[in-house]
């Protein structure tokens, strides 16, 4: 069970989705390196299985657990039922609502559940893309995550970073303008390291700063490639130290964004609780 307080989810890293229906294993995932686990109610349990996940979900968040809970899309009758089971209880960390491709969704939502539970909006379809902005302003909304397979699915493009530039563009651009924290990146299915480290560094170069992850294994590179480095750290310490947190040492133009990317990176790093 959790027993250190969890990162703030504006920062985290590695966002692990385990089925709802292994039970066994939500323990297991609560220990493991991931800064947020994902109980998944949707594509992670087959439509007959639903109720049973629920009912364990419920009962395991009603106690010591906590998580967050990827609920079915607002269009489907499991939605309801999603929202019905969660409301209310002690360990909803907060909500990732599949198949977002409205505000409107988002809204309802947070209507249901209380606007103190978060929604990370999970974008899987061109629509979703193309309302990116409106949803991404929704007062609920906490994220933007790239539902990249589904996306695939739903507009015949394919997995290289050429091919998706546009949708993780759309999703940076939209949580930026929104004022929300950065988006969410699709998972990489590989075993292989370097196959992750590189789609680590796309995700990174992207302008995203967390991962889903399919597997508890692959969250310490996650955790390790979107971080603040050492010299990332020492570089904005120098900054902040010589033009000042106030920037009351400004003499140029070129200071004052070398000062904002300083600060943002020294705020990421005491979020992440990361020292060096």
């Amino acid at each position: 069970m959790l027993t250190a307080i969890p990162l703030d989810a504006r920062y985290a890293r590695s966002w692990l989705l385990v089925s709802a229906s292994r039970t066994e294993d939500f323990d297991l995932a609560d220990r493991s390196d991931a800064d947020a686990v994902i109980l998944d109610l949707e594509d992670g349990v087959v439509t007959a299985e639903r109720p049973d996940a629920r009912r364990s979900v419920a009962e395991w968040l009603s106690g010591d657990g906590a998580a967050w809970v990827r609920i079915n899309a607002a269009t489907t009758e499991d939605w309801s039922a999603d929202v019905d089971a969660l409301r209310g209880l002690p360990g909803l960390q907060g909500v990732m609502l599949a198949k977002s491709e409205s505000g409107q969704q988002v809204r309802d939502t947070s209507a249901r559940l209380g606007a103190s539970v978060p929604v990370l909006a999970l974008v899987e379809s061109a629509r979703g893309i193309e309302f990116a902005y409106e949803i991404a302003s929704e007062p609920a909304t906490l994220r933007l995550a790239f539902g990249s397979g589904d996306f695939r699915r739903d507009t015949g493009a394919g997995a290289e970073p050429d091919a998706l530039a546009y949708a993780r563009g759309r999703l940076v651009v939209a949580s930026g303008a929104a004022g929300i924290a950065a988006p969410i990146d699709g998972p990489t299915l590989a075993d292989d390291h370097d196959t992750r480290v590189e789609a680590l560094a796309v995700t990174r170069s992207m302008g995203m700063s967390g991962k889903l992850c399919m597997k508890a294994a692959h969250t310490g590179d996650v955790n390790r490639e979107l971080s603040p480095s050492a010299a990332d750290a020492a570089w904005a310490d120098e900054v902040i130290d010589r033009l000042g947190v106030d920037g009351a040492g400004v003499r140029s133009g070129s200071d004052r964004p070398q000062l904002a990317r300083a600060l943002t990176i020294r705020t990421r790093l005491d979020a992440l609780r990361l020292s060096y």
